[in-house]
């Protein structure tokens, strides 16, 4: 956005627009999912993500269903996400290996894929309080890169909600993190919008907008942030409740939307929904309102009017 508020004529081309998608049926199958609903990149899981159990290893055949996939929908495979049961920010012995051994096959995976970023929920404390949370998961990033050295998988570290225990909802945990590791380029940050909202910074004004990252800026460095979660909240502003919403259907509006798409700092970078899959049309909706909303200075009618559309009227096929 330009000081003056005048439009920035950002071209939509330039944004690299998705979602999270289904694996369901085969890796390759995300990159389908994404080519359907208008993606030009796209978050997956590399396994099952609410389980322990240990993936079968990728085959040549798998591999190759997804380099042609690849090839043939033009879709990016921008980042993957961890799972959700992964804790390395655990004082738990047995807890922390367990998910260590998790997140080294899934950043192994990532590399045999080629995907960009792996974002990680940092991890919660559960009362053993927050540095030292922080010092065991710079202790896994460190390992996973001594462990792998030749992975070019970058690790993300998405900010939360602050549910719980979990550490990585104030920006000041982000910098102590990378200030942790001992090899901070090979990492960086996811932003989730509806993350940073419920943490307690205000998105919902162009002024909320530009202090919640001058901020960041100031703390961690903007140019750490590497790719966005882009969701609206179901709980209010500082709730440090997780409960993500369609664009413009919850409690943050359309005007950080509009200020992201608009930002001339984050031009490029990967930004995926992951907004609730209510009708077959979701995601197709959602990344037409940050369409409509790219490079302008106010809010559009054509977003505003999608925005208003009746998501739970179609069941999902």
């Amino acid at each position: 956005m330009r000081p003056d508020g005048r439009d920035v004529r950002l071209s939509v081309s330039a944004l690299r627009l998705g979602a999270h998608m289904s694996i369901a049926g085969g890796l390759h199958t995300a990159l389908e999912r994404g080519a359907a609903a208008g993606c030009a990149v796209v978050q997956l899981f590399t396994k099952a993500n609410r389980n322990w159990s240990p993936p079968r290893p990728l085959v040549e055949e798998e591999l190759a269903a997804w380099f042609a996939t690849r090839e043939r929908t033009g879709v990016e495979p921008a980042m993957a996400h961890d799972s959700y049961l992964i804790n390395v920010g655990s004082p738990k012995a047995a807890d922390w290996n367990k998910s260590f051994a998790a997140l080294a096959e899934e950043y192994e995976r990532c590399g045999l894929l080629q995907i960009p970023y792996l974002v990680m929920h940092p991890g919660a404390h559960l009362g053993s309080g927050e540095s030292a949370a922080i010092a065991r998961i710079a202790t896994a990033i460190d390992r996973l890169h001594q462990e792998q050295p030749q992975n070019a998988t970058v690790v993300l570290l998405e900010n939360t909600a602050g549910q719980g225990t979990n550490v990585g909802y104030r920006f000041e945990h982000l910098r102590d993190l990378l200030g942790a590791i001992e090899d901070p380029a090979r990492a960086g940050v996811c932003i989730d919008t509806c993350h940073t909202y419920a943490g307690d910074y205000d998105l919902t004004t162009a002024a909320g907008w530009e202090e919640t990252f001058r901020t960041f800026d100031e703390l961690v460095g903007v140019e750490a942030i590497r790719a966005f979660h882009v969701n609206d909240s179901k709980k209010p502003l500082g709730s440090r409740v997780d409960r993500h919403e369609h664009l413009g259907r919850g409690q943050m509006g359309l005007t950080p939307f509009r200020c992201l798409v608009s930002d001339e700092r984050f031009v490029g970078l990967p930004m995926a929904l992951e907004t609730p899959k209510s009708t077959s049309s979701a995601d197709s909706i959602n990344l037409e309102i940050l369409r409509a909303l790219a490079g302008r200075s106010r809010l559009t009618a054509r977003a505003k009017r999608l925005a208003g559309q009746d998501l739970e009227l179609e069941p999902v096929s």
